[in-house]
């Protein structure tokens, strides 16, 4: 095994180039791969950030699709170093902050913020452990 992430999160969107330019602009993520179809919808994308990653398309026909259909907006946790900077890169950007940076009592400083279609970001100090 690689030391790359085994775990990759998959969202979908109504508007996932609106989506992408959000992460990005907002959140500090980086386009690693884009493949549209004719229409000009996102068949699939991959967004970057630190040594994890986050997939993503629109909403379309298809299997993936039909399964997430019912599903609700999900929520991503994010190993960020400087959650103060992070979130005021986000509120700059006029992302929805839910929860101002705050001290956890198991010692981790998050906050929380909603994307343009409602899924949940956290970002924070906490880094889980791995292993057995």
């Amino acid at each position: 095994m690689t030391d790359a992430p085994t775990l990759y999160p998959t969202l979908v969107y109504g508007d996932a180039k609106a989506a992408i330019a959000q992460l990005e602009e907002a959140f500090g993520f980086r386009r690693s791969a884009l493949y549209e179809g004719e229409d000009g919808t996102v068949l699939h994308a991959e967004l970057t950030y630190g040594n994890g990653a986050v997939m993503l398309g629109s909403k379309k026909e298809g299997v993936f699709a039909e399964a997430m259909g019912k599903a609700g907006p999900a929520g991503v946790y994010v190993v960020v170093d400087d959650v103060d900077a992070h979130c005021a890169r986000a509120r700059e950007a006029g992302v929805e902050i839910l929860m101002e940076p705050t001290d956890q009592d198991y010692g981790s400083r998050d906050y929380m913020a909603r994307d343009l279609e409602g899924n949940v970001w956290s970002f924070g100090t906490y880094v889980p452990p791995l292993g057995p």
